[in-house]
């Protein structure tokens, strides 16, 4: 088998008595989309900031495409192809969807945040932000400020400006929390055509966009990984049912 794109090593954090993450290894395969699903307090949003650097692991180490990263800092984790959505950068209200993506195009190439007033004006920067937000399907929402988007569009916004950093892994915490059902199935629908360009990492309490978009499934309990399997391994694993997914899935 190839060397994973992603790997987690005993994984573990805890805030004195309480365990958060409990010797958590996964191994995530390149062109993938690996979810991760688990009850409410299982240690899933934990593991994304150790996986994205946002926290500090008290032991086991992160691997990304086969270098160690474990006491990289967010930033440079970004810079070397690990991305997460929705916490990479907040969206500027009163900037248009095309601005904010360009800022982003901006910060990867090492300019400085004080030419930011000036990122709409140059076409390189333009042409690259167009083609993200027309891969999340706002190409014809470029113009509109940020803050007049739906909640559904700024979620595409912002997985527009995670992919401004050209990911080689992208990680995604709930990306259809509270989306309608239009926004969700667009979102699902960008989803899958994104896993053909790169490996996904997805936390998402919708089980049915789980089942349709992963190729594998890895299921979190009081921080331990309980199960890993393919989606229809995952359903008919008893212990998940017991422990997570009850009658909810067949």
């Amino acid at each position: 088998m190839a060397e994973p794109m992603l790997e987690l090593r005993h994984l573990k954090k805890a805030y004195g008595a309480l365990v958060v993450t409990d010797d958590v290894s996964l191994s995530v395969q390149k062109g993938t989309l690996h979810a991760i699903i688990g009850p409410n307090g299982a240690g899933k949003t934990t593991l994304i900031h150790q996986m994205s650097g946002l926290l500090p692991s008290g032991s086991g180490e992160v691997v990304l495409d086969g270098d160690t990263i474990t006491r990289l800092p967010m930033h440079e984790r970004v810079r070397r192809g690990l991305a997460r959505s929705f916490q990479i950068t907040s969206i500027l209200p009163g900037f248009s969807a095309l601005e904010n993506v360009a800022m982003a195009v901006q910060a990867r190439s090492g300019s400085s945040f004080r030419f930011f007033a000036n990122a709409s004006r140059e076409q390189a920067l333009n042409e690259e932000a167009t083609s993200c937000l027309t891969t999340v399907g706002l190409g014809e929402r470029a113009g509109v400020p940020a803050g007049l988007l739906s909640h559904g569009e700024k979620r595409q916004l912002e997985l527009a400006i995670a992919l401004a950093t050209r990911p080689k892994v992208l990680l995604l915490d709930e990306p259809l929390a509270g989306t309608g059902h239009d926004d969700s199935q667009r979102v699902v629908e960008t989803l899958r055509s994104l896993k053909e360009r790169m490996t996904i990492i997805l936390i998402e309490h919708d089980m049915d966009a789980v089942f349709s978009l992963a190729d594998r499934v890895s299921v979190l309990v009081y921080g331990r990984v309980i199960a890993t399997d393919t989606p229809a391994g995952i359903r008919a694993n008893p212990e998940v049912r017991a422990a997570y997914l009850g009658d909810e899935v067949i």
